[in-house]
């Protein structure tokens, strides 16, 4: 939840800075925000729920981590469920409309990668700190050769289904 005359002159869609502008961003967000929450959902969540039904999981989440009850609710795409009849729109590319949504994208996204630098400590195979959990062909290769790790979503194709001939 950011004041009315919020403003940032670098805070953007997370997907157009660079790390060290997140980072930059996030420290400012976090220290002029009314208030803000991060949560997120386990691989377990994942594979119960889906992708995006863990997202608007994780988004509710998050508002419910919140001091300060949000008035009205903007969201990022195109779906999202209500939460505590609080009144809510969805916005397509909104992380580059409204400040808000930037902001979410931005505090998403640094903390994400926080969470994927953890990871690579655990398991420094699978390249985290490089691909930040997303199946580059890299990460692909050390699936086949270490196998999935806990941290993996089981039902996310991790690797290619051999191509079946028909003869």
């Amino acid at each position: 939840i950011l004041p009315h005359d919020f403003y940032f002159p670098l805070l953007n869609d997370s997907k157009q800075l660079n790390e060290k502008q997140r980072l930059i961003c996030r420290d400012y967000i976090e220290a002029n925000a009314i208030d803000f929450a991060v949560a997120k959902c386990s691989e377990k969540e994942i594979d119960k729920l889906n992708i995006l039904n863990a997202s608007i999981a994780a988004m509710h989440k998050a508002i419910s981590k919140l001091k300060t009850k949000p008035q009205f609710i903007i969201v990022d795409g195109n779906r999202f469920k209500s939460y505590h009849s609080i009144p809510h729109q969805t916005i397509i590319k909104g992380d580059g409309k409204y400040a808000s949504i930037a902001a979410a994208s931005v505090l998403a996204k640094t903390y994400r990668d926080e969470w994927m630098m953890k990871l690579h400590k655990q398991h420094p195979n699978y390249l985290w700190t490089v691909n930040k959990g997303y199946p580059t062909k890299a990460h692909r290769e050390a699936i086949r050769k270490n196998g999935a790790t806990s941290y993996h979503r089981k039902s996310f194709q991790l690797l290619p289904r051999p191509v079946q001939l028909k003869f």
